[in-house]
C-alpha cells in the first residue's frame, strides 16, 4: 500500500489484508481507516455503509478466486474440472476469511458492487461449461450439485470443522469422490 494509490483502492487493499490476517471480526470502517492510514472519516467519500466496503473487498476475492481457477491447465476436460475444484477448495482453506465474506450474500446484495450479476453468477456460468465439457447436461444439475457438494467441502476444510468431525480425511480424496459422483468415474 503507497501513499499514491488512489484512497478508495488504499482502503479496499486495507480491509483485504487484514481479511488475510484473518482479523474478519475486526473489519470495520474504523479499523480499515486506521489500516489504510486515513482519518476515520475517509472511507465515507466512496464507500457510503460498511457493506458496500465489504463488497468492494469480496470483489476482489472473486477475481482472485476466478483468476486462479481460469489459470487451470489439462490435458481434459475432466482433468481441467479435477484441478479447478482443487483450487476452489485450496482457495478456501488458503483465503478461509476472503471465501466466507465472498459468500455472505446478506451482508453483500445491494451494497453497490453488483457480485451477483458481475461476478458470482458468470464464475457459476464458467463452472457449468466446464462440466458440461465432461458430461452432457442441459439442465445444469450436474454442475449445481458438483458445486454445492464442493463448496461444502471448501466451507468444511476452510473453517477447521472438517479436521474436527473427520481428522482423518483426505480432503483431495473427498474432493475426487464428489467428483466422480456428479461425473462418473474417469475411464
Amino acid at each position: 500500500m503507497t501513499s499514491v494509490e488512489p484512497l478508495r483502492e488504499r482502503l479496499v487493499t486495507a480491509g483485504v489484508a487484514m481479511l488475510e490476517q484473518a482479523r474478519a471480526g475486526q473489519l470495520g470502517l474504523r479499523a480499515i481507516a486506521r489500516e489504510a492510514g486515513v482519518s476515520h472519516g475517509a472511507p465515507r467519500r466512496y464507500f457510503p455503509t460498511h457493506n458496500s466496503l465489504l463488497a468492494a473487498i469480496a470483489a476482489v476475492g472473486y477475481r482472485d478466486l476466478w483468476a486462479e481457477i481460469e489459470a487451470v491447465q489439462a490435458d481434459s476436460p475432466r482433468a481441467r474440472v479435477d484441478r479447478a475444484c482443487l483450487t476452489y477448495v485450496d482457495f478456501a482453506v488458503r483465503r478461509t476469511e476472503m471465501f466466507t465474506l465472498m459468500f455472505r450474500h446478506d451482508l453483500l446484495e445491494g451494497a453497490g458492487e453488483n457480485l451477483r450479476e458481475t461476478v458470482s453468477l458468470p464464475l457459476f456460468r464458467y463452472w457449468r461449461e466446464l462440466v458440461d465439457a465432461c458430461v452432457t447436461d442441459p439442465t445444469g444439475a450436474r454442475a449445481m450439485g458438483l458445486w454445492t457438494n464442493l463448496h461444502g467441502l471448501a466451507v468444511l476444510a476452510g473453517n477447521r470443522s472438517l479436521e474436527a468431525i473427520a481428522p482423518e480425511a483426505d480432503l483431495s480424496a473427498l474432493v475426487a469422490a464428489a467428483i466422480d459422483r456428479y461425473l462418473g468415474t474417469p475411464a
